[in-house]
């Protein structure tokens, strides 16, 4: 089977939010939110994400659809750390609603009540009877192939659209072990402060390919 073809299905890249049982608010990066009916919606979170346990405990989500000029620490902070040992949204700026935090830098928001879950081998989908929802910034919303093509971004590996890259290069390069990121050229001779430009891991977290 060619994957590739997948890459022309929709999706977006949203924000997935809740709290945890101690009321800490935590949540991750998605591309799976689709609109059921007209008061119902759906969200595929991995097993393994911290958000998960988090949602099926408080039975609520808070959905941030981000746009194409969302800040770039966004989506590296959200999506390539875990909520259970990381304050992720320490310096996100945030909008209570209705006690789930939103992401301001956002094109609006969706609220939801879950009412349902379904289990998939690796994902749990989540469906939510929407309570509110608005507008909060006139942006274009961003789509999974607009993050890849012209953010450069990488999905990590809990994301439904996840497919390891076999990379072949007679260059040198480096690969980032946390959200697959290459480097092209010789890492060694960057400074220590330098950083993965998308997951914002310190240059030992490269690996030579």
């Amino acid at each position: 089977m060619n994957n590739k073809v997948l890459n022309n299905l929709s999706y977006g890249v949203y924000v997935i939010s809740t709290l945890d049982k101690n009321n800490r608010q935590v949540g991750c990066i998605a591309n799976c939110a689709m609109q059921i009916t007209h008061d119902t919606l759906c969200i595929s979170i991995n097993h393994n994400n911290y958000t998960n346990v988090c949602i099926e405990e408080s039975k609520r989500f808070a959905i941030s659809i981000l746009g194409e000029h969302v800040n770039d620490n966004i989506i590296p902070v959200l999506g390539f750390s875990s909520g259970k040992d990381t304050n992720k949204f320490e310096n996100i700026k945030t909008k209570n609603i209705d006690g789930l935090p939103v992401i301001e830098d956002s094109v609006g928001y969706i609220i939801c009540e879950l009412v349902n879950k379904f289990e998939t081998e690796t994902h749990s989908v989540f469906i939510g009877k929407i309570v509110d929802g608005d507008i909060l910034l006139n942006d274009k919303p961003m789509t999974y192939a607009y993050y890849h093509e012209v953010k450069k971004g990488k999905s990590p590996e809990a994301a439904p659209t996840y497919q390891k890259e076999n990379v072949e290069t007679d260059k040198l390069a480096y690969r980032c072990k946390i959200c697959g990121y290459i480097y092209e050229g010789d890492i060694t001779k960057e400074p220590d402060s330098y950083v993965c430009p998308i997951c914002k891991k310190d240059k030992s977290f490269f690996e030579k390919i």
